[in-house]
Parts: structure tokens; sequence; C-alpha cells
């Protein structure tokens, strides 16, 4: 795009799956929310489902009530913590730098905690376009800034 068709003043910041159509909700926005929601609902259940087979697994090896039970509390305190964070991160930008070796740390467990994640995300398009709110405060703030530039 040519700079002479941009419009003045600063612009908006692209949502994964949305591009910019959070800010006037067009081009098919509430289907890409339904969308979104249900493709991150059946990765989810996918993910279980996988997550199920694995734990199968193991009460055939036979490895022990006391490892299953270890699997279990894992993965719930695992997808618990993905589930928070992700929630999270819709509403605030991540942590400045300085922080930048504790989230590094807890990259695994997020991993492991995908289920949370992708429940989190399902959720949230319900309501809005994850991250749609913190987007458009943002915008409107340098909206703002803008106008009062000139």
């Amino acid at each position: 795009m040519s700079n002479e068709h941009r419009p003045a003043g600063p612009q908006p910041e692209p949502i994964r799956f949305f591009g910019t159509t959070w800010v006037d909700h067009s081009g098919g926005y509430v289907l890409r929310r339904a969308a979104v929601g249900l493709g991150a609902l059946f990765a989810a259940v996918a993910g279980a489902v996988v997550l199920r087979l694995g734990y199968e697994g193991l009460t055939i090896a036979k490895v022990g009530t006391l490892v299953n039970v270890l699997v279990i509390g894992a993965f719930a305190l695992c997808t618990a913590l993905a589930f928070r964070r992700t929630w999270e991160g819709f509403g605030s930008r991540p942590a400045p730098a300085a922080d930048a070796s504790a989230e590094r740390s807890l990259q695994s467990m997020l991993l492991i905690g995908f289920i949370g994640s992708l429940l989190a995300y399902a959720l949230r398009t319900l309501v809005e376009a994850p991250g749609e709110a913190l987007h458009r405060r943002e915008y409107e703030a340098a909206r703002t800034r803008g106008g009062r530039r000139r």
C-alpha cells in the first residue's frame, strides 16, 4: 500500500487470524471468531485424546499408582498455568526483557499445558478476538496522542 492512500495517524496492529478487522468488526469478523474458537476447541480435544493415549500407555506398562498420580498432577498444574498465562496475556503485554529469563524457564511447563492455552483461546473468542481489548485500548490511546499532536 502506498503512502498516498494510507490514512494519517496511527494504524491498528493486526491480530492473528483477524488482521485489522477487529477495529470495525468487518470482513467476516464474527465468522472468524466462531471458526477460531471451534478450531481451538477441536485442537484441545485432540490434544486431550493424545494425552489420554499416553496415560493408557503408562497404565499398560503398570508403572504404579504414584507415577500415574504424578503425571496427572503435572499435566493438571501445567494446564492451569498455561490457561492463566494465556488469559492474562489477552489483557496486558508481556513483561519487559528483564523478566525474559523467567519466561524462558516457564516455556516447557506452558508447552506441556498446551490444552490450557487452547481452552483460554477458545473461551476468549466467545467474547472478542483474543487480545482485542488490549489492542483497542492501545489503538485508542495512540489515536488520542496523535490527535493532540495536530
